[in-house]
């Protein structure tokens, strides 16, 4: 049984949202803010759990595809985790992708896939409805940055997968 980690990028992370300019994808925060600066954080909080996949749920696949999207992480042992995006191009309905709720996107892929096991990491709460104790909600200014999310994250991590961290 897949036991999977949807995640998005922006407000997760790193701090704020992103944008594209002529220099490449920066942060939208005031300031200047490291790309994927709380990407090591993830990676210890997944490290008790090898069997967790990740899906990414963030925009950057529908902006750059899931390649990119997935290579533009800093760490190895999250790349490495990487098996998706919820946005499939190959779907007919994929013009609508940007326009659903993030919890629509992530619920509909979890259904495709059959999937059970499932958490998801996001600054973004619409669509989630019924699903919040899946939801790992962090504020777009901080992030992974946030001790409490942090707990949280732990938290959940113990809920869903059933093992108790050695962190």
């Amino acid at each position: 049984m897949r036991q999977v980690l949807f995640l998005d990028y922006d407000g997760v992370l790193h701090r704020g949202d992103t944008y594209l300019t002529p220099r490449g994808v920066v942060s939208s925060a005031p300031g200047t803010i490291e790309l994927f600066e709380f990407a090591p954080v993830l990676l210890e909080l997944l490290e008790p759990y090898p069997q967790i996949e990740i899906v990414l749920s963030t925009d950057w696949c529908f902006r750059f595809g899931l390649e990119r999207a997935r290579d533009a992480l800093p760490l190895a042992g999250l790349r490495q985790r990487v098996t998706g995006a919820t946005y499939e191009a190959e779907l007919e309905d994929s013009a609508l992708w940007p326009a659903r709720q993030r919890g629509v996107q992530i619920l509909r892929y979890a259904r495709r896939h059959n999937l059970v096991s499932w958490l998801a990491a996001d600054d973004r709460r619409d669509g989630f409805q019924g699903n919040y104790d899946r939801l790992v909600h962090c504020q777009t200014e901080s992030g992974l940055g946030d001790r409490a999310v942090v707990e949280l994250f732990q938290s959940r991590l113990a809920e869903r997968f059933g093992e108790t961290p050695h962190i």
